[in-house]
């Protein structure tokens, strides 16, 4: 099934979306911080108000993530709420630097009477990705010495660290004792 949605064919102002896109339509972006391994389902409706359409619906499927603290991979389930207002890019021509209001954050633009699907919804599994993913609340990492994972098993290293450039004052602050 295709990503872009052709405008020009939507007969009623008000029209049901149930699409389902393989997760491989969206694995191809090399610099992504996540993996889509199930299949994206969306649900929404589409208003029609003379040029401006509104998007209103849910966004479903399963990410792979890597933790940030232990680096194991896992997987994140998604259900993102979509409420957006489609305005043709011609209207976004602007005149400078203008202040945006939150209301400004829900508009998109669209070009040739086509809403390209694909990367509406790219950006929004984008936005419900974490800023610093963990696998669990409670995740213990890595061993900054030994790089074991702290989760699966203990090590026995030291965690203490000292700076070896603080050597020559720790010395001097020893002699300073001994007299």
């Amino acid at each position: 099934m295709d990503m872009v949605m052709d405008l020009r064919g939507m007969r009623r102002s008000d029209q049901r979306l149930n699409r389902l896109f393989s997760p491989e339509k969206f694995n191809s972006e090399p610099n992504e911080d996540y993996t889509v391994v199930d299949d994206v389902s969306l649900r929404s409706n589409l208003q029609k108000d003379g040029d401006k359409y509104r998007l209103v619906g849910r966004i479903e499927s399963c990410l792979r993530l890597s933790c940030s603290r232990c680096v194991e991979a896992f997987d994140l389930r998604v259900n993102v709420s979509v409420d957006l207002m489609y305005l043709p890019y011609g209207v976004n021509v602007g005149d400078g630097e203008a202040e945006i209001s939150d209301e400004d954050l829900a508009i998109a633009f669209y070009r040739d009477d086509q809403i390209d699907m694909g990367l509406m919804i790219r950006e929004q599994l984008r936005l419900t990705v974490p800023m610093k993913p963990l696998c669990c609340d409670d995740c213990h990492g890595l061993c900054p010495v030994c790089g074991k994972n702290l989760n699966h098993e203990r090590c026995s290293c030291d965690p203490s660290w000292h700076d070896p450039r603080l050597d020559v004052l720790a010395a001097l602050r020893s002699d300073s004792r001994k007299d």
